[in-house]
């Protein structure tokens, strides 16, 4: 019965320490898909082998080791890089238009289409 609970308290040991490791792995995953890679435009650090994309994961990797939560770190790179390094960049007050411009012709793109909707059937006779 002893060894039972040895191996139970093993076996919980591990699992709350691989636990802990997939969880690092996720968090670090998840921002290498929201960092740009600068030398292969189009793709994140997480899919390009070049230099520059294997050279901000351990950058990435470090910063987290010193502490730094997934928001810091964007900021800190966003900071070095500029705002294009990030997929999804912060809604600052120089970006609003940037930002708001999609919904602005989809309103525009909606009322012209009202307006024709209402021409057609003005003129169509029964």
């Amino acid at each position: 019965m002893n060894k039972i609970k040895v191996f139970i308290t093993i076996l919980l040991a591990f699992n709350i320490y691989f636990s802990d490791l997939l969880s690092e792995e996720k968090i670090n995953n998840q921002i290498y898909k929201n960092l740009r890679c600068i030398v292969c435009q189009g793709q994140s650090i997480a899919d390009s082998n070049s230099d520059f994309a294997q050279t901000i994961k351990s950058v990435v990797n470090d910063k987290l080791s010193e502490g730094m939560n997934e928001k810091e770190v964007y900021h800190f790179l966003s900071e070095k890089y500029g705002d294009w390094i990030l997929f999804d960049p912060p809604v600052k007050k120089k970006t609003y238009l940037l930002w708001s411009l999609p919904y602005i012709f989809f309103v525009i793109g909606g009322i012209a289409i009202l307006f024709i909707f209402k021409k057609v059937l003005k003129h169509k006779k029964y």
